[in-house]
């Protein structure tokens, strides 16, 4: 947990984050991610009742009073109107809006079903945003191989490691951050720790093997303060995810996807969308690869092949209608 965002955090939320994390394992980026929203929430409700001069900023407000008798009086019409000034005024998305809205029924369900502190859950009948789905932003064959090509630098053996990994494994950047040489046997199989701690297993193809033993033969021994983890910073720290999304932007940038989107989860979409379309992968096979709890969440990748069929049928030439 990053608790130097939590400042003003009051107890009400900080026992629940605390829940959430050793309790029921969500990452640190999830943890922040219910910190922001239930913040933002709390600075609605308290301008919104005008317990506040009308001229401070909504992200100036300090939530540091709010308490279990103003959570326990929120009503699901002021929920309603947080939600539409999120739309409105905030221009969230409505998958943006649909994670507010998870974390306040976590918040709440947390509050009634696992404490018992109160007895009214305002989010009860409170339904999420419809999503419009998108189809994952992913590198081709060949934009893939430049990418590979590309690497270069200091610290070359480590960076075509780690994209050698995004391309192969499907890894989340947070799964790829956490690898311990512990979790690598002498076979090769390597221990993932996906969300919610969850752990899956995977066998490196001849790709990986071949980069992380290049890697190795370099990775800094001396004066490093994880001795464990597997990627190391020009600082002899565990590489942090933030570090391995700039190392990603700065080689997409030289094949000119430096200002397209393309971030280290844009791999991950990568490598599924090859194994799917060019490997031949089944979908079960697939779920179990990028270890995501639902087959719904999978088929997206089966959505891009159907969106490339109808390209192709799109461009034929006879495809437009003729008198």
């Amino acid at each position: 947990m990053s608790y130097t965002i939590y400042k003003e955090a009051p107890f009400i939320i900080m026992e629940f984050l605390n829940y959430m994390s050793n309790v029921r394992g969500r990452s640190d980026n999830t943890i922040d991610e219910y910190y922001r929203d239930l913040r933002t929430f709390f600075r609605f409700i308290i301008k919104d009742r005008g317990l506040i001069d009308k001229d401070v900023p909504i992200d100036d407000i300090d939530i540091s009073g709010v308490d279990l008798e103003m959570a326990g009086s929120v009503t699901f019409s002021e929920i309603i109107l947080f939600l539409n000034y999120c739309k409105d005024e905030r221009k969230n998305e409505a998958a943006t809006r649909a994670r507010k809205t998870s974390s306040l029924k976590d918040f709440y369900k947390y509050l009634t079903v696992k404490t018992h502190k109160l007895s009214y859950d305002p989010t009860e009948e409170l339904e999420a945003p419809r999503k419009g789905k998108k189809l994952p932003k992913y590198l081709t064959l060949e934009e893939s191989l430049k990418l590979l090509e590309a690497v270069d630098g200091e610290f070359k053996e480590r960076d075509y490691c780690i994209l050698i990994f995004f391309l192969n494994c499907g890894l989340r950047r947070s799964e790829l951050v956490g690898i311990d040489l512990s979790d690598i046997n002498s076979d090769y199989v390597l221990k993932v720790r996906g969300k919610g701690n969850k752990e899956r297993v995977l066998t490196l193809n001849k790709a990986c093997v071949s980069a992380l033993k290049e890697y190795l033969k370099v990775r800094p021994v001396n004066g490093i303060r994880d001795k464990n983890a597997l990627f190391i910073s020009r600082k002899n720290c565990r590489m942090t995810g933030k570090g391995v999304y700039h190392m990603v932007n700065h080689y997409m940038t030289k094949i000119g996807k430096g200002d397209q989107g393309y971030s280290p989860h844009k791999l991950r979409h990568t490598a599924a969308t090859l194994m799917y379309q060019k490997g031949g992968v089944d979908i079960r096979t697939l779920q179990a690869i990028l270890g995501h709890s639902s087959l719904g969440t999978t088929q997206i990748y089966t959505h891009i092949a159907d969106e490339q069929i109808q390209k192709g049928l799109d461009a034929n030439p006879l495809s437009k209608p003729r008198k």
